[in-house]
């Protein structure tokens, strides 16, 4: 149902057709009908001032205004005065109520103006009945068009407020997932350095002299990714623009994070192929989402297991593959963090249309493999999703 109307509205509405009915009755001698006189006017009142609470009880009204008219009519007035604040309570209730329930106010209205033909021989049976299914018909058409428009702006305001809530859901699983990301490989090498700068700080200090500078440097980098994560979900903060303007980790970083599991003890082999050109930035930051879970992996699950981390350019897709040789990496192992890990990496892929399989290799160690799609049709709108 619709939201009424304020009432000082349909109180103008209704002053201005008492107005007009009372101008219309003034001329009704003219037209050989009997003059208004007080019994009259005050019919002509109760025929249009309940129009202000049309909106509120338009079927209460609908009854008053025709037990007014049916009066006003058997005593013999001009029934065109009759006819402005019904017609305008059965628009009212179609626009509001079921059309089941317009159809049969339509039809008392009908009725009444049948009964002024019956009544008084001065009006045409005939032209009184085609006259009320013309009007009556065109009132209970506006009003369910009304109604319908006003039912279809709810519905797609409904759905609006579900694709908003939707949207902050996806957007929320998104941030979690890469707070998850972050910290999950930073404080795995932080934990590493750690541990080994504590095991040779009496035998060989330079050694724990450049385990605790990795600790510096990988804390500063996930303080600044989780600051700049965390501003998403405060935009409206100050200096929020410029947290949300940093970039997002590309492919051109695998570099260092490749440093820093070497750092850890972790020997990694990095290769390219193909020709290296720039992807969708929600491409390259999947790519080395799942290249740095399963350095992440490697580091935490294995032990003296070399890595290779290969990138292979092809001309509609990228592959990524990493590979190790530790004997413990199992697929259990992706679960670093609340058992999201692999769930995580499926999810990357899944979203920009690639795909990734994640399993122990036939020659021994474990192996990520991923591809992903970095045409206009497989990658675009997908990355317009995450920005």
């Amino acid at each position: 149902m619709r939201t009424p109307r304020p009432l000082a509205i349909d109180t103008l509405i209704a002053l201005a057709m008492v107005w007009a009915a009372v101008r219309l009755g003034q001329k009704s001698v003219m037209l050989g009908w009997p003059e208004l006189d007080a019994r009259a006017y005050v019919l002509v009142a109760l025929m249009h001032l309940p129009v202000i609470l049309r909106s509120r009880v338009p079927l209460l009204v609908f009854g008053a205004v025709q037990c007014a008219s049916i009066a006003y009519i058997s005593l013999g007035y001009f029934p065109v005065v009759a006819v402005f604040g019904p017609m305008l309570v059965l628009y009212t209730v179609a626009s509001v109520l079921p059309t089941r329930v317009a159809v049969g106010c339509a039809v008392v209205m009908t009725a009444v103006w049948v009964y002024a033909a019956v009544i008084d021989n001065r009006l045409t049976l005939g032209s009184a009945v085609n006259q009320a299914l013309l009007y009556c018909s065109i009132m209970v058409w506006f009003g369910t068009r009304v109604r319908r428009s006003s039912e279809l702006a709810q519905q797609l305001a409904a759905e609006q407020a579900e694709r908003a809530r939707r949207e902050v859901t996806e957007e929320r699983t998104r941030i979690a997932r890469e707070m998850h990301d972050v910290v999950a490989h930073h404080m795995s090498v932080i934990s590493v350095q750690a541990g080994l700068a504590r095991f040779v700080l009496d035998s060989d200090t330079e050694t724990a002299r450049d385990a605790l500078s990795t600790i510096e440097d990988t804390s500063g980098e996930a303080l600044e990714e989780l600051r700049r994560i965390l501003q998403v979900l405060r935009q409206d903060s100050p200096g929020s623009a410029d947290a949300a303007a940093a970039p997002m980790p590309t492919l051109a970083r695998l570099d260092d994070l490749v440093e820093r599991v070497r750092a850890g003890g972790v020997p990694v082999e990095l290769s390219v192929q193909g020709e290296v050109r720039p992807l969708a930035p929600g491409v390259e930051l999947c790519a080395y989402r799942v290249v740095q879970e399963a350095l992440t992996n490697v580091l935490k699950h294995t032990r003296n297991a070399a890595a290779q981390v290969r990138l292979h350019y092809e001309r509609h897709q990228l592959t990524v593959s990493v590979t190790n040789e530790g004997e413990e990496a199992n697929s259990d192992n992706f679960s670093t963090i609340g058992g999201h890990g692999l769930m995580g990496m499926r999810e990357r892929a899944k979203l920009y249309g690639g795909t990734i399989s994640v399993g122990p290799c036939a020659q021994g160690g474990f192996a990520v493999r991923l591809t992903l799609p970095t045409s206009a049709t497989g990658a675009r709108w997908r990355d317009e999703r995450t920005r």
